[in-house]
Parts: C-alpha cells; structure tokens; sequence
C-alpha cells in the first residue's frame, strides 16, 4: 500500500491542474487515470475540436480568398488528413500532460480509481488486477460524458456522439446535430464547412440558447447563409437505423418531418462520471447527479473533495482548473477566495465565434434591475472590415445607477481572445466610464469593447 499526502483520481484540466499545484505546494501526490492523461478536453474535447475548426476556417478562407484579392484554384478538403491532424495535437498535448507529470514529481497510477474508506483507492488495471493506495485527502476530478436521450441512443455507427464526430472514417454526405450548445454548432460549422449537408435540431426556440437572445440570432443568421438548415422548437422522437442511413422524425409546432441523413449527432449536453467511483459505499452525499460540496469542494466526508463536471456549476474546463487550484491551496492551509461563478466566462469557438460572461439583456430586465445596454457592431469597425470579418457586435450591460458591469456578450472573429478584458474589468469592479477612458489601442477588434461601452454612455464615436 503506497501513501500519498493527495490523491487526484483524474487527470483532465480540473485533475492535472490541482495534482500540479499539489506538488508545488509540497505535497506528496498521485493521479489516478483509466484513460488518456490530460481527459476528455484535452483528448477528445476543447483541443482536439478547435484543431477540426481551425482546419475548417482555413478552408473557408481559401475558398473566399478571392475576396482578398487571392486566386486559389481546385482547393480540397482531405478529410482524413484533416482528422489525422487534430488527433495529432491532442496527441501533442497529452505528452505535454505527462512531461508535467514527472517534472513535478507527481506519481501517475493507470487505472480506474474507487473510493474504499478509510482514505483509501482502490485502483483496478486494464488488465482486472487491483491495488490500494492511501491519502491524507482525496479529490475527485472525473469529468463528465455525453448524455444521452431515450429516443437517441448512441451506437457509435449511425448515431454518434462528440468522440465519433472527431474521427469519422469518412466525411458524411448528410448530418442532422441534435442539440446546438456549444458541441452542436462547433460540428456543424466543421461539417458544413467541408461540405456535408448540415441540419440543426434544437428543442429551445433560440440555437445557443444559454446565450443572449440578440447573439442567438446573429449566429442562426449566419447558419443560414452558410447553407445550414436550423429547427428551433423542435425535438427528435425516434430515430430509424434500419436502411443505409437514418430517418429522423422530427416534432415541430406545425407537425412531424421526417429527415433523411447518414449520420446523427447527438450534442445534448453532458452528465457527470459519478458511477462506480465507490460514492455509496464511503457516503459522500449527491443531489441530482452531482457531488455536494462547499465553497472549497469538501464533501461531507473528511478528506475527500470533488471539483470539475462532477459539482454544481458550469461544466467548463477552465472552471475545473480553477476549482482544482481552490481546493489544493485551502487544503495546504491558504485562504483563497471562493470562486465566483457569475464571473465565468463562456466561449464556443464556432464561426463567427460566441464569448459571453455575467447575466444576458432579459435577466437583468427580468429581475428589474434598471440598465444601460451598449451595443458596438463589427460593421463599423476598421479593423474588422480590413480583415473580412465584419459579422457579429458587442453588446455590454451595465448597472444604470452605479454603472456595475453586469454583462457583456460577443459575437465575432476572435472575441473568445477578447472577452477576458471583461472578466479582469468585473473582477476590478471596472465602471463603465472607466472602459470608456481606457485608451484602447487602434486598429483592434478589441476596441469594440470600448465603443460599446461608450454607446451605453451616449458617447460613442465611430456610430
């Protein structure tokens, strides 16, 4: 039995992350992995898809390069070259996981990791062989996975799930997305781009419904023009595998319609690994398929915390290796704040890009607070219009008597890089007018952020 000061059980961004601020803090610790070092994100989610993406965008840029003044001729897209290179950057990155690994000294124990009491884990090898190993705390960073709808079940062939979608065989002539979170539109812009006929199903009446309502249409009018069928108010009741492609039949508020496709999506949301983990047994108490834990991830039980897709709030990588960070220091007897989850930035890196943080437009009216609201469109920016991308605004909120940044909402080339202008400014408590007498630097995208700001004052230039 080896004993540890921490034990991590997984290695994704919130697992690695706190394992690595372990050990600079001096602790003895292990990681516990059944899979890839670095999890979903790294392997199979955040990285790999942004390098789909940007494969993507490469090949829209080549076939509107003579908007630029550039003749291309007979462009092609090699779909598998395509999947090899992003597969090929996660594989990167993974290295880069466990190069960190030793270089902080951090023990990596392969296997599927259970609680077992007594501030052990049990950890079983991929060849069904066990070994116990102890800590003084233990913290458990498992991550999540794709959740599934009792009228969509994966099998892996004909209806997918994010993983199947980052390594197809062959490109799909035809795919229908259920659901238009961030996966959905992210796979519909890769899909389209390369030219597989597109539709996007989504069961809320807006596409990136967590959105504000003005970005949500911005982006399905985008969609539109780049030739991608979207349903809102829409839902999928059954799905028919039997012939060589898939019949999907289609609840609307005007009917049923079916859709033939090759291949189904299923994007709809993702549920916490919480199963099997040994939860039960030791008593760490659970709520509606989430760990409980306080404001520094301890669980009910001594000793043993929980961070990431497996606790309340928002299911994102870097609020995991926030999460991952708040709970080492605590424990190593710091006193870090506790995180504010309405300071979390929300980034999906569709084309154009969506990035957001605090409340939307309709929760500040809706809980009757009085505001101020500047909205800056691409269109009037230098820099946007030189570089072709003139789609998309931003759109700020602010307090109307203190000038309190509630909110700000983006949509555009590039605004995922932008939006932590705003969280820094939030977190300062940053006025409005203190925005609008920052000297931004021109010709930028980011000098949007100041204009839009400047319109909610009545003082913007460039409109």
């Amino acid at each position: 039995m080896s004993k540890f000061d921490i034990i991590v059980v997984g290695s994704g961004p919130g697992g690695y992350v706190a394992a690595i601020r372990a050990s600079q803090l001096g602790k003895k610790v292990a990681i516990v992995e059944r899979a890839e070092l670095g999890g979903i994100c790294l392997n199979w989610g955040c990285i790999p898809t942004k390098a789909l993406l940007k494969s993507a965008q490469v090949f829209e840029y080549i076939k509107h390069a003579s908007d630029y003044g550039i003749t291309v001729s007979d462009a092609k897209a090699d779909f598998n070259a395509v999947i090899k290179r992003s597969r090929d950057v996660a594989s990167g990155m993974s290295k880069g996981v466990q190069f960190l690994m030793k270089k902080n000294k951090i023990e990596v124990i392969a296997g599927f990791g259970k609680l077992k009491g007594n501030k052990q884990v049990e950890v079983t090898d991929d060849k069904g062989g066990k070994a116990v190993y102890t800590a003084d705390h233990i913290i458990l960073a498992t991550g999540g996975r794709a959740r599934e709808l009792p009228t969509l079940k994966i099998d892996g062939q004909k209806i997918i799930g994010y993983r199947q979608a980052m390594v197809l065989d062959k490109r799909p002539a035809s795919m229908v997305i259920v659901g238009s979170g961030a996966i959905g539109v992210e796979f519909a812009y890769v899909y389209n781009a390369m030219g597989t006929k597109v539709t996007i199903v989504e069961f809320m009446p807006n596409i990136v419904p967590v959105e504000d309502e003005e970005v949500s249409k911005q982006l399905e009018k985008e969609y539109k023009k780049a030739g991608i069928n979207i349903m809102t108010n829409a839902s999928v009741e059954s799905v028919d595998t039997k012939g060589a492609g898939c019949k999907v039949l289609v609840k609307t508020k005007t009917g049923t319609e079916t859709l033939d496709c090759d291949v189904v999506l299923s994007a709809v949301g993702v549920i916490a690994n919480i199963e099997g983990i040994g939860l039960e047994e030791v008593g760490v108490a659970t709520d509606k398929g989430k760990v409980v834990v306080d404001d520094y991830y301890r669980t009910n039980i001594p000793g043993i915390y929980a961070i990431g897709d497996i606790v309340k709030g928002q299911a994102l990588a870097h609020v995991a290796s926030a999460e991952g960070i708040i709970c080492v220091e605590k424990i190593c007897g710091h006193h870090p704040e506790p995180l504010d989850y309405n300071n979390i930035p929300g980034c999906t890196y569709c084309s154009p890009e969506i990035a957001s943080v605090g409340m939307t437009e309709k929760a500040c009216r809706e809980k009757g607070i009085d505001i101020k609201v500047g909205k800056f469109p691409f269109s009037a920016s230098g820099k946007a219009s030189a570089a072709g991308a003139k789609e998309g605004f931003i759109k700020v909120i602010f307090d109307a008597k203190y000038g309190e940044w509630l909110g700000a909402h983006m949509i555009g080339a590039n605004v995922t890089e932008m939006i932590a202008e705003v969280v820094v400014a939030r977190k300062l408590e940053t006025t409005g007018h203190e925005i609008i007498k920052s000297v931004h630097p021109h010709p930028t995208m980011s000098e949007a952020i100041m204009e839009a700001a400047a319109a909610a004052y009545n003082e913007v230039i460039h409109l």
